[in-house]
């Protein structure tokens, strides 16, 4: 599945293969207990979405935010970390403790690409997660937008 046109997260996971929808419903678990206050799930752009409300935050160039999203693609599946990607620093201490997991990265420019559950450091996606309060990626996005 590349784009999905389920209207909620629980109907995106039943649309997926059972080995699929274990991976995509664990990595959901480990987002959902680790995201700070602020955050809201959603289905945006055929992939479950980790947002702040257009309602606290208006000012984006397509009125259509996220900060994490999870994905089923064709031959992967992908895991985007605007948090991460957003911010030099916390981009490198990413990738220093996803190596020191022992599990090796295969990132884009802010996605986290995986075929198994195993192939991710799941303490670590926690770690990034939790890491990025509302506030912080509101201050990353317009950094970012302002050059």
């Amino acid at each position: 599945m590349v784009k999905s046109s389920a209207s909620t997260p629980d109907a995106y996971l039943a649309e997926l293969s059972p080995g699929r929808r274990e991976a995509i419903a664990e990595v959901r678990k480990v987002i959902l207990d680790s995201l700070p206050k602020g955050y809201e799930e959603a289905m945006q752009y055929g992939m479950i979405s980790y947002h702040i409300p257009l309602e606290r935050y208006p000012d984006t160039y397509n009125k259509r935010p996220f900060a994490v999203a999870l994905a089923s693609q064709k031959n992967y599946m992908s895991l985007y970390l605007l948090g991460v990607c957003y911010n030099p620093e916390t981009e490198q201490w990413f990738k220093e403790r996803f190596a020191d997991s022992g599990k090796n990265l295969d990132m884009g420019k802010s996605c986290v690409r995986f075929r198994k559950l195993d192939d991710l450091p799941l303490e670590v996606i926690g770690e990034a997660i939790s890491h990025v309060s509302p506030g912080e990626l509101i201050e990353r996005y317009e950094a970012s937008r302002s050059g």
